[in-house]
């Protein structure tokens, strides 16, 4: 296996931040991702798998170590009349499209997403009321450790609000996932699709260039006023207790505050964007001072974007 060297890594992630990685290699399959496993263990590498990106952002020094990413080869099957078999690399929204494809429901509020499959999987995405969780029959990994193959099925995933036990254990790299879904009218399913890719487009930014999405989880608020105070104003209910972490922002007199290259966005406060030539050490300096503002209403937000140090 031949490896790259000193490849930029901001070409490779929406937030388009981050330094060079030390050795960088793209796999495609399994067998390709075991082989670059077993090169990092034998080289005494570190390593990191990156998937589209979406969700992450690096050091301006970059990653000292093994970069490996998970690209797409569509690696997809249909498996029986509802279920597919999908590689971890694959973009999320080509899964959509091939649900779609196959007339097959559940997808749907995904579209629209970033990110790969296994992404997805690993940080339990959702939205519109739907979660990977709802969908994942099961995952299979590879054991960082043994680099032997194991299976999950959902009720062994751990799965929880942008939580599984693949994001709390990195012993476990998700290799391949198999979804269960309902046969359903491709038509409905796909003016579904757009709806929801509509819907997006009007409450958050577009493109995704220069952002990773939402940055914080949207947090359990205990004060009830505060509660009371956001479904008043949106009209919306808080579920099980939840305020949305852009709400919050906003509450907080953010919206449009600017660090270095890094502004928080006037139409969704949750999305912190790149607007050109921003560091890490800004968006690291951002993020701060909004938990900081934040924490003024009585609330602690947490990230859900991840932070890969030098």
């Amino acid at each position: 296996m031949e490896t790259q060297k000193n490849v930029n890594l901001a070409a490779l992630t929406t937030f388009k931040i981050g330094g060079p990685a030390r050795e960088f290699v793209a796999v495609k399959n399994r067998e390709e991702l075991l082989e670059a496993l077993h090169y990092a263990k034998r080289e005494n590498l570190p390593y990191y798998i990156l998937g589209g990106g979406s969700n992450v952002f690096f050091d301006d020094r970059g990653f000292n170590g093994l970069v490996i990413k998970l690209e797409g080869a569509r690696g997809m099957q249909l498996i029986d009349e509802n279920n597919i078999y999908v590689w971890a690399g694959e973009n999320l929204g080509s899964v959509v499209n091939f649900a779609t494809e196959h007339s097959l429901v559940g997808m749907e509020n995904l579209a629209g997403i970033p990110g790969t499959i296994g992404g997805a999987v690993r940080g339990n995405a959702g939205a519109f009321g739907t979660s990977m969780s709802d969908l994942v029959e099961m995952v299979e990994v590879v054991g960082a450790d043994s680099l032997e193959i194991k299976t999950f099925r959902v009720a062994e995933c751990q799965f929880a609000y942008r939580r599984s036990l693949f994001k709390e254990n990195t012993q476990w790299i998700i290799v391949a996932i198999k979804l269960k879904l309902q046969k359903g009218v491709r038509e409905v399913i796909a003016e579904k699709v757009k709806t929801t890719i509509r819907q997006r487009n009007e409450k958050q930014p577009t493109g995704w260039v220069g952002c990773a999405g939402s940055f914080f989880e949207n947090p359990i608020v205990a004060k009830r006023e505060l509660i009371v105070r956001f479904e008043k104003e949106t009209g919306a209910k808080s579920q099980d207790g939840k305020v949305p972490a852009g709400w919050l922002i906003g509450e907080a007199g953010l919206k449009g505050k600017r660090i270095g290259g890094i502004e928080v966005n006037e139409k969704h406060a949750n999305f912190v964007i790149n607007v050109g030539g921003a560091t890490a050490q800004d968006l690291i300096i951002m993020t701060s001072f909004i938990k900081q503002q934040v924490r003024k209403l009585g609330v602690q937000l947490k990230e859900e974007v991840e932070f890969r140090g030098y």
